[in-house]
């Protein structure tokens, strides 16, 4: 009797993984393997969030020298249009993708909508000089009904980074435009991924 009151109260108040653990089982994926954080992940952690703003708003604004400053010289930059390798060829292929919304995201009036890009949230896992994060992100524009707000895009950004100098940029991102069938992410957790990207790293470091 005392066990079937523990099992109601637990499935009501403590969720799936606290039943779990309660009753003597185990937590399957992300839920199972919270990282251990660094003293130093939280500066690390604003550092990173500041550059992914900073990424958002060059490319909201068409500066495209601070949209490729965000990339390691080397980074390599992958989305609809393909891979595109440091920040010289980065540069010349965002001027071009802006050219192209503008023609596709346009006031009633023919002139170039305003685009804004938002980050929904963000896991990011840090290790020393190297860092693996996983954003929800989306788009609007006032390209709507009398250039009201009309919600656009969304995907998710597969981002690794390196820390250069004190600096982080992006080593690699991957946007997944989830509006298009050939780049969808899932069907497993992109977090349980990110987390594997590390372990793989920290193993071969011999950690």
């Amino acid at each position: 009797m005392k066990m079937s009151v523990m099992r109601r109260c637990a499935k009501a108040c403590l969720g799936a993984a606290a039943v779990a653990l309660l009753l003597g089982g185990t937590v399957s994926g992300a839920a199972a393997q919270q990282p251990k954080y660094s003293a130093t992940y939280g500066q690390d952690r604003a550092q990173i969030e500041d550059l992914m703003a900073r990424y958002l708003f060059a490319i909201d604004y068409d500066d495209f020298d601070a949209y490729a400053a965000t990339f390691a010289p080397d980074g390599e930059l992958e989305f609809a249009s393909g891979k595109h390798k440091g920040r010289a060829a980065i540069k010349a292929e965002v001027a071009r993708f802006a050219e192209g919304i503008a023609r596709s995201y346009h006031t009633e009036d023919g002139k170039k909508a305003k685009l804004r890009h938002v980050i929904l949230q963000s896991s990011i896992r840090v290790e020393g000089s190297r860092a693996w994060a996983r954003s929800l992100w989306l788009e609007m524009a006032n390209h709507g009904p009398g250039n009201t707000m009309k919600m656009g895009t969304y995907g998710l950004y597969e981002d690794e980074l390196v820390k250069t100098n004190g600096q982080w940029l992006f080593a690699r991102r991957n946007v997944l435009n989830e509006f298009i069938k050939t780049r969808t992410s899932g069907p497993g957790n992109p977090i349980d991924d990110l987390d594997a990207l590390a372990a793989a790293f920290l193993a071969g470091k011999g950690k």
